[in-house]
């Protein structure tokens, strides 16, 4: 991966292009391949008007669907936003692996990250405000950072404390996300020591790192 690549965190659960119209699929045939093309549909429309614009008809009609199909795979809009937020979380592990083992720079794994704050704003502050008041979405959320942990623990076998690597993990994102959001640049500030100090906790993160 050369060093200005910015990867796709979320491919592999790429969201349709919107359809309009009657839809034309017979989704009774599809089986299982509906509810994915449901979800797909859901992590785009999450990520274009947040969850609270979101409805489950808007994700039907995005898949091409009727609009009782959703409720045949997904209980409610909050099920499948959780289950958005679970695949979107395995993605990142799956791309971050990918990274560390082309031996991407810190640097490059930072603006990447980055990136994907500002392209994911509307659905991470959808998650930022459910976890506030819902208690499935805080559960997933903290059920999504155990998973990271222990993925760092494989990554790398000298870093084992988990309340050290859920530290990191916390103050990478808080610094991820006042970048993406422009935080820096409203106070006047250029963000470098930002991007350094978020490179310091890739760094410490990542295998042959040595627990402090």
């Amino acid at each position: 991966m050369a060093e200005t690549d910015l990867p796709d965190m979320n491919a592999e659960i790429a969201p349709p292009r919107r359809r309009t119209g009657r839809p034309s699929k017979q989704d009774a045939a599809l089986g299982q391949d509906a509810k994915t093309m449901l979800l797909q549909a859901a992590g785009a429309e999450f990520v274009e008007f947040g969850y609270e614009h979101t409805t489950s008809n808007k994700i039907a009609q995005r898949a091409g669907f009727a609009p009782q199909t959703f409720y045949r795979w997904y209980k409610d809009k909050l099920e499948v936003f959780i289950q958005v937020f679970e695949a979107w979380t395995d993605a990142e592990l799956t791309q971050l692996d990918g990274m560390l083992t082309e031996q991407a720079s810190s640097q490059n794994i930072a603006e990447a990250f980055v990136q994907n704050f500002r392209c994911f704003a509307l659905f991470k502050r959808s998650l930022q405000q459910l976890a506030a008041t819902t208690p499935e979405v805080k559960q997933a959320r903290a059920a999504c950072r155990l998973k990271q942990i222990q993925q760092v623990k494989r990554w790398n076998p000298s870093l084992q404390d988990s309340e050290l690597i859920a530290s990191l993990l916390i103050g990478a994102e808080t610094l991820c996300q006042a970048l993406a959001e422009g935080e820096f640049d409203d106070m006047g500030l250029n963000g470098r020591a930002a991007y350094k100090q978020l490179s310091e906790f890739i760094d410490r993160l990542r295998p042959g790192a040595v627990s402090a």
